[in-house]
């Protein structure tokens, strides 16, 4: 299926040519996909309060932008082009999952989520670019999509998205059902919807270095212990008691100074910040849980699966869950490694330990057990 989506390329030839280098425009990199989700499924989730959506409409020289919840009323319009787009699909919907992670040719610690944009004649988000690397699949009809790789990255003052004041494509290409275009970050482009479409987009996660030292700042600050306390014996008079002296400067600095991290910590905190559920995402137990021993008998017929919404990574022999450090034994690293990398484990025999700590995250709703065939 991957040398299908690349267009007959090899990962190692996509990611060696491509990635984050130029575009590559795929056809038919999924014959016969259609979508994995209706336009009415679309709406529905765009009208759910747990659901991250916009609506976007625009006419000749406006642009208008609500965020969800939406109502059912404003997708029904049709005087101006207008689109509807829903983050997080593969939270929601299992083919959106299993779409997302076709994808996994690349890191899942990059992979972001899965966006669904359905837009009638003529709508879209306007011409713009992205500081990360998108994958936009074509479903259901057709969308045109304008791109170029200029310098000029000046935006529309004021409008409600981050819309391109002069937007020069040397790219037009229409997509059909099945046809994949991957864009490296800062390629501006428009996609405009040819009748009545829908486009998924894979996109990808790119910290700026901004928001990676404030998280690591509040995640170091948990883990530092300085245990100094100031002190100015022989502290001289001053001509002017609001001067802070150039003493207490030097003290303090030397005392900061003492904060110290290293690569392993780096790692650590890498495992749990890359890990952390999104702020409206929740987890769901099961409603009648099964015991200890029927789990661990049900999993000798019954696959294990990663909840759509879990993110297991590992670092050497160190994993990461959901925010959290894994204290696991080291003879469980094979099983976890290959759990993070499938996103699910066969049925059969486990050590006691690994059974155990499955049927912790099942209780926790971090997995399930898949249906017995």
């Amino acid at each position: 299926m991957i040398t299908t989506l690349l267009g007959g390329l090899s990962p190692r030839q996509f990611l060696e040519e491509y990635w984050q280098r130029k575009p590559l425009l795929v056809r038919q990199a999924l014959p016969g996909f259609n979508g994995v989700v209706s336009r009415d499924e679309v709406f529905d989730l765009a009208c759910d309060p747990d659901v991250e959506s916009r609506w976007v409409r625009h006419d000749s020289d406006t642009w208008e932008v609500e965020h969800g919840p939406q109502r059912r009323s404003r997708l029904r319009g049709k005087r101006t082009p207008w689109t509807v787009l829903v983050q997080g699909l593969n939270l929601w919907v299992p083919e959106g999952d299993a779409l997302l992670h076709s994808f996994d040719f690349i890191p899942q610690a990059r992979l972001d989520d899965l966006m669904v944009s359905y837009a009638v004649d003529g709508g879209g988000v306007g011409p713009h670019f992205d500081n990360y690397d998108v994958f936009l699949l074509q479903g259901m009809g057709k969308r045109r999509w304008l791109i170029g790789d200029q310098k000029d990255h000046t935006l529309v003052e004021g409008a409600p998205l981050r819309i391109l004041k002069d937007f020069r494509p040397v790219h037009d290409w229409v997509l059909e059902p099945g046809d994949l275009l991957y864009l490296p970050p800062h390629w501006a482009h428009n996609g405009i919807a040819v009748g009545e479409c829908m486009t998924y987009s894979v996109g990808f996660r790119t910290p700026t270095a901004q928001e990676l030292g404030v998280e690591f700042l509040g995640w170091l600050q948990e883990r530092i212990c300085l245990d100094k306390v100031y002190a100015d014996p022989g502290l001289p008079l001053q001509d002017n008691s609001a001067r802070i002296g150039d003493a207490m400067v030097d003290q303090v600095m030397g005392m900061l100074q003492d904060i110290r991290w290293d690569r392993g910590m780096v790692a650590e905190f890498l495992g749990a910040y890359l890990t952390e559920p999104k702020p409206h995402v929740f987890f769901d137990p099961p409603e009648d849980a099964l015991s200890p021993a029927r789990f661990a008998k049900a999993l000798r017929s019954r696959a294990f699966r990663l909840d759509a919404r879990s993110v297991l990574l590992f670092h050497d022999e160190d994993f990461f869950l959901n925010g959290e450090a894994l204290e696991a034994a080291p003879a469980l690293s094979a099983a976890l490694a290959e759990l993070g990398h499938r996103r699910c484990l066969p049925a059969g025999e486990y050590p006691p330990a690994l059974v155990e700590l499955l049927h912790g995250w099942y209780c926790d709703g971090f997995g399930s057990l898949a249906e017995a065939a």
